[in-house]
């Protein structure tokens, strides 16, 4: 077997590769170093890709919705270069920092927020065992991550040294932390299913047909649209965009950000939109999966993995579909009012949250009483817990090196 399809890790792939230039084996600290490099590469190239792909998709999906055409000069008739347009155009402009500014901070604040939707990456699996991070925790480390925006877009608006900028950071920071607490809680439903905080875990307790999905349990399917519309607010997106006042022209804590400084933080936004849109996909959508069972056929005759490219290709769309409908939200409900955002949260999503949870883990109970089974559709998820994945053997990591039967092995062998 190919050593990088039998290997657990990038790191022990390279350990198996020997230099070019002197041909001298890697060894692990090396090999952990550049393994590394590679991951925040990957990630980091796919973080830009969706802000580019969905700036241009907002635009087409408003221009429809509002009888337009939408970008049709750059890039062809479908005006798929709009965003690189947009991206040189950005690059050019002047870096302005205003004279009441707190300089340092001011110029610190969109990299805070581009990092913390940046790290969250890491732990996102893009299909089975795809992903940078494999953690116990993913969840949780997912969710305090993100949490750190709130921090750039607090000082982003009080270093600006405008009251306006001041105003819009104090109001969306207030939405930003009031819907994380009943998106967490309506996050936690489908792991109180699974069993599992590892999200590569949830994605694969869900494999093997629609019916084994999470959304399909009574009250996930709730905790679905509770989630998707506490992680539209909480990726500052409209109705709930508070930031913005368009009666006074001013763009919220954004208001004296120009040039590359003012696109980190809409770069920072769209990668959010997918981020959240993706940890739906593996919470509640089957992940990866297919829903027909088509992806085990291909596993099991083409191998690991195309099975697992081919599960790559499915999270994409399932993901980008929710993206899509954030986009479409955005351009057919009005925005809010403050007192009505705040209220929609602590008056009604957090309850609702709360009863959802609670029923979350009272249903398994009760229909283990009254009917003997912990679920109605598929069987139940301890069934189908995966193994964990055994590490390569000294066999798989050096090539063509004869493996020593131990006097235990060969006796269970029957030699």
């Amino acid at each position: 077997m190919d050593t990088l399809l039998a290997a657990n890790s990038l790191a022990e792939f390279l350990q198996t590769q020997t230099i070019p230039i002197c041909g001298c084996p890697i060894d692990a600290t090396t090999a952990m170093v550049l393994a590394a490099i590679m991951h925040v590469a990957l990630v980091g190239a796919w973080f830009g890709l969706p802000a580019g792909l969905f700036i241009w998709a907002e635009r087409k999906i408003s221009g429809r919705i509002q009888d337009r055409l939408g970008p049709t000069r750059t890039g062809g008739r479908f005006g798929w270069l709009q965003s690189l347009a947009d991206g040189a155009k950005l690059i050019q402009k002047e870096d302005l920092v205003p004279a009441d500014a707190d300089g340092l901070m001011f110029r610190l604040a969109p990299y805070i927020v581009v990092v913390a939707s940046f790290a969250a990456y890491m732990v996102l699996p893009f299909s089975d065992g795809w992903s940078a991070l494999g953690l116990d925790v993913g969840l949780f480390l997912t969710f305090a991550i993100l949490s750190l925006e709130v921090l750039g877009v607090i000082l982003a608006g009080y270093s600006s040294g405008s009251k306006w900028a001041l105003f819009g950071a104090i109001r969306e920071s207030a939405q930003m932390v009031s819907y994380e607490i009943p998106m967490a809680i309506c996050a936690l439903c489908p792991i109180i299913t699974a069993g599992t905080l590892n999200l590569t875990e949830v994605g694969q307790l869900q494999s093997g047909g629609f019916w084994n999905w999470n959304i399909l349990h009574p009250f996930n399917f709730f905790a679905f649209f509770v989630y998707f519309t506490c992680a539209t607010a909480s990726c500052k997106r409209a109705p709930f965009d508070l930031a913005e006042a368009e009666s006074e022209l001013v763009a919220g804590f954004l208001t004296e950000y120009s040039g590359m400084r003012w696109s980190f933080f809409f770069l920072a936004e769209y990668a959010s939109m997918f981020l959240v849109s993706g940890l739906a996909t593996v919470l509640f959508l089957g992940g990866w999966d297919d829903g027909f069972g088509i992806l085990s056929v291909v596993k099991a005759n083409a191998g690991s993995f195309v099975g697992n490219a081919l599960g790559l290709v499915i999270f994409m769309k399932k993901a980008s579909l929710l993206v899509c409908v954030q986009i479409w939200v955005r351009w057919t409900l009005p925005r809010l009012r403050i007192d009505q955002v705040m209220t929609t949260c602590l008056k009604y999503l957090i309850p609702i949250s709360c009863v959802l949870f609670a029923g979350t883990v009272a249903y398994p109970l009760i229909l283990v009483k009254v009917s003997g089974n912990t679920s109605i559709l598929g069987g139940p998820s301890g069934d189908r817990v995966v193994q964990p994945h055994q590490p390569m053997s000294q066999a798989d990591t050096v090539p063509n090196k004869p493996t020593q039967m131990t006097a235990a092995t060969a006796e269970r062998s029957g030699r």
